[in-house]
């Protein structure tokens, strides 16, 4: 198949928004609650969001075997019913992500993020080439590049979307404004949709040196204070900005705690506690102490009362 220039590019204007990672929900057996998974991604986009992410590390990824894998990107096309767009997280060897991003090409996800490559030995070639194998399978599909490694360059990414045009973003996630606004324009400013990757916390700052959209795994539980940051920060209202900014940092803190220890669990306790889903996740998260539950409830009293919930 061809690549469509044109939906290339609206693909990279609509990845300027807030990207939904969303939480892949267990039932009390640990199994996946299918029903609630669609009833969840209704919910998002019901709320106005644009693009919404199966497969993600909110999404448990590494703890979903090959087929639920595959059902999570069915299951969230379906529910979506082209009113958002999706793009399925792949990864792993290169085998599994090329079968993985033919199947979200099958199952109508019109996008793909690729995972940081996880293995111990990561050279600069090795890594335009592992991304090189995935996108040239889906040359129709936009490519997102998940970045986690200090070592990745702009020069990397400009090397890799010289060869393949279906790269149009970049899920930055290194603790590191200064050195993204290096890497973003060694690569092209313009030419990839450049999203904060580390969620609301570090949304301001990303902002401030290049980036146009931000990954959230917040907006499961509350939706209009991740868009509402969004929005404030594109009319350019920062002192308003770091007032939803404020409102979201509690939540998010805990969720970065311990090298993000909780992220997963944190927002599952939320979304347990608003009565949308079981708070089960697999290992190797876990269940939070009654004293961190004890917060996210407290926050949950203040969202309802500044009209976020």
């Amino acid at each position: 198949m061809t690549q469509d220039t044109s939906r290339i590019d609206d693909l990279r204007a609509r990845l300027a928004t807030v990207i939904a990672i969303q939480v892949t929900p267990f039932a009390a057996d640990g199994s996946v609650d299918w029903d609630n998974h669609a009833a969840l991604v209704h919910r998002l986009v019901d709320q106005g969001v644009q693009v919404v992410t199966p497969n993600g590390n909110t999404g448990e990824f590494y703890a979903l075997s090959a087929a639920e894998a595959r059902h999570a990107v069915e299951s969230t096309v379906a529910a979506a019913d082209g009113r958002a767009e999706v793009t399925a997280g792949v990864g792993l060897d290169t085998a599994g992500a090329i079968a993985a991003a033919l199947h979200a090409r099958h199952a109508g996800a019109g996008s793909i993020m690729v995972h940081q490559p996880v293995h111990p030995y990561r050279s600069a070639q090795g890594w335009i080439d592992y991304h090189r194998a995935i996108a040239d399978a889906v040359p129709e599909l936009g490519v997102v590049l998940y970045v986690r490694d200090e070592c990745v360059t702009g020069a990397q990414i400009r090397t890799l979307a010289d060869t393949c045009p279906n790269v149009v973003g970049v899920k930055y996630a290194l603790v590191d404004p200064v050195r993204f606004a290096s890497v973003a324009r060694d690569a092209g400013l313009e030419r990839f949709a450049w999203t904060a990757g580390l969620a609301e916390l570090h949304v301001p700052g990303y902002w401030a040196t290049g980036a146009v959209g931000l990954t959230s795994g917040l907006v499961n539980v509350v939706p209009q204070l991740s868009l509402a940051l969004l929005e404030t920060l594109r009319g350019g209202d920062y002192p308003k900005a770091m007032k939803v900014w404020e409102s979201a940092r509690t939540l998010e803190e805990l969720r970065a705690a311990d090298a993000s220890a909780d992220n997963v669990s944190v927002v599952k306790e939320a979304l347990a506690q608003l009565g949308l889903s079981e708070r089960t996740v697999r290992p190797p998260s876990w269940l939070l102490p009654t004293p961190v539950r004890d917060i996210i409830g407290e926050l949950i009293a203040q969202w309802q009362t500044e009209g976020w919930l």
